[in-house]
């Protein structure tokens, strides 16, 4: 059996991109300076849009990177499914999401934003188009690069079409407060999508079926809410249980996931990952043609 072709969309998108010189690819530019302002000079391209085909019964959708997020949900909805991509704007497109690769604060229900990827369809730095692992979990093996472009920021080859894992779309979805400690919560609802905690309450989002949801809000005695607490967007950063009570300043801290959020800018710990990273860079895009002037860690 032969590989698939391409089809020519995405065969055109390639065409564009091209092999020489310096191009950079914009979604819905919401986190367009991300790493760095592209070096002037700078072609771009954007990807093309729509989504392919909806399998509810496979629990997959084939959808194109320069579709909205806002626009592949509607699509889903209509079959009762959905894909946690969380964007922070209407304007966020679903090969954005993964280029930036942050999870939304529902990651504690759903898991990283990089596990809802089955299959990536991308355009290296020769201008040729590369199909990275499978449209179903039994069909993935070898290298992961899936995982390797997702939060790549366009470094290392441009998103065309993704093939991405649905979940059931939720009968309701509904916010809560408490003042009950957040590790208590945590061990004692069942499956909750989402506990964002300040340093003295609890937001809790739980999603289901109607009366589990209601049942679980009786039981901890949990306070409805419109939505989740204003999270900062100045700092975010990766920290052990163990440290969260040593933070200053206004902080909302995702429990369970080991996420904070602050209202001031952190420097990351020294690791090894930005020589790491430009190790990568050089093997997949040794010319720098791609997103040139941004950096994914630095």
């Amino acid at each position: 059996m032969g590989l698939r072709p391409h089809p020519p969309e995405l065969e055109e998108f390639a065409t564009l991109v091209g092999s020489e010189g310096p191009v950079g690819i914009a979604g819905g530019r919401t986190h367009f300076e991300l790493g760095g302002e592209l070096r002037p000079g700078t072609r771009t391209v954007s990807a093309p849009v729509g989504v392919v085909t909806h399998e509810p019964a496979e629990m997959t959708v084939r959808v194109r990177a320069g579709t909205p997020v806002t626009d592949l949900e509607e699509h889903l909805a209509d079959g009762g499914q959905m894909v946690p991509l969380d964007p922070e704007s209407p304007a966020s497109t679903v090969g954005g999401v993964l280029a930036v690769g942050r999870s939304g604060i529902r990651r504690l229900g759903y898991g990283h934003v990089r596990d809802l990827v089955l299959e990536i369809t991308y355009v290296n730095s020769e201008g040729k188009l590369i199909r990275a692992g499978g449209p179903t979990v039994k069909n993935v093996s070898g290298f992961d690069l899936c995982r390797l472009l997702v939060g790549s920021l366009g470094t290392l080859g441009f998103i065309a079409e993704v093939v991405l894992r649905c979940h059931p779309l939720p009968e309701v979805s509904r916010w809560f407060m408490s003042g009950t400690d957040p590790v208590e919560l945590l061990s004692g609802l069942y499956r909750p999508v989402s506990i964002l905690w300040d340093g003295t309450e609890s937001h809790v989002l739980l999603e289901g079926a109607a009366a589990d949801v209601e049942y679980q809000a009786d039981r901890f005695d949990l306070t409805p809410v419109a939505g989740p607490p204003e999270v900062p967007r100045e700092g975010r950063q990766s920290v052990r249980a163990s440290q969260v009570a040593d933070l200053q300043g206004h902080f909302v801290a995702e429990v369970g996931v080991g996420v904070v959020h602050r209202d001031i800018r952190t420097d990351p710990p020294p690791t090894e990952a930005p020589a790491l990273h430009r190790a990568v860079k050089a093997r997949l895009d040794p010319t720098g043609r791609l997103n040139p002037g941004r950096e994914v860690v630095v």
